[in-house]
């Protein structure tokens, strides 16, 4: 499969006026989220853990994490999002697709609003 991008807004759930919106890689092999921390930070999102995290090479790396509103294709949904270092690529897991009822399409290389969820 080649490579898909995708628009996305990150939203502070405490205050939904207070969001950014930027260009995502769309990374199947990834199950949640990341962000630049700046971005993150710009807009009141802090830290609440941190989780460790396999990488494609197996090296296990830990990134600070948290919760936010995620918006793709008008469709939100919450999803937990890695603190990325600065000139990291935004990238959208498959958690946060699934939760938006977001699918990818491997033929045409884009996403599609799925008709309805599974529960």
């Amino acid at each position: 499969m080649g490579v898909i991008h995708a628009s996305a807004i990150v939203r502070n759930p405490a205050e939904p006026d207070k969001a950014w919106e930027g260009k995502f890689l769309v990374d199947t092999g990834a199950i949640d989220s990341l962000v630049p921390r700046p971005h993150l930070e710009a807009i009141g999102l802090q830290p609440r853990g941190q989780r460790l995290y396999e990488l494609a090479d197996g090296s296990e790396v830990s990134f600070d994490v948290t919760t936010a509103e995620v918006e793709v294709m008008g469709q939100i949904a919450g999803a937990t999002i890695l603190f990325g270092e600065d000139d990291t690529e935004p990238l959208l897991g498959v958690t946060a697709l699934e939760s938006a009822c977001i699918a990818i399409d491997p033929h045409s290389q884009s996403l599609f609003k799925r008709g309805s969820s599974r529960l």
